[in-house]
């Protein structure tokens, strides 16, 4: 990637982290790059926390509810300190399916896929995936409740 393009990117998201309204944030972030669907809603102080690297690591579905201050981890290392030898490196794509619901404050670690009608509990920290229909709260976030979609939900 070159730096014009992650100069762009980082400036991008930073607008789109302080966007006046949601749908000029949900434009800021698709012109990062990220896949987003239809129908979104992302609140206040969204933020992506990223490698800088060509390929785009954040796929959002149709209808998705983002709580104000959620984060988004795609990649962690320990930077330049002297663990990072040995210490553990976490990096991989995100994906949040369609009619999931983030609470405020959430925070979704490398590698994790968010299920179609998942709802994340606020402040809580999303370290698997979490199945379709599920409601994770807590840190690590676990199960709390499996919801029972009425007849015909599609």
């Amino acid at each position: 990637m070159t730096f014009w393009r992650r100069l762009r990117k980082k400036i991008l998201k930073r607008w789109a982290r302080n966007a006046f309204f949601p749908g000029m944030r949900v434009q800021f972030l698709r012109w990062c790059g990220f896949r987003i669907g239809r129908e979104v809603y992302i609140a206040d102080e969204f933020l992506v926390v990223e490698e800088l690297v060509d390929r785009d690591n954040l796929t959002i579905g149709d209808r998705v509810s983002i709580a104000p201050r959620v984060t988004i981890v795609t990649s962690s290392h320990p930077n330049n300190s002297h663990i990072r030898a040995f210490a553990p490196v976490r990096q991989g794509p995100i994906v949040i399916e369609s009619d999931a619901w983030i609470g405020a404050g959430a925070v979704i670690l490398p590698g994790v896929r968010i299920g179609r009608g998942a709802i994340v509990g606020a402040n809580a920290v999303v370290t698997s995936d979490v199945p379709p229909l599920h409601v994770v709260a807590g840190q690590p976030a676990k199960t709390v409740q499996v919801l029972t979609p009425p007849p015909g939900w599609d």
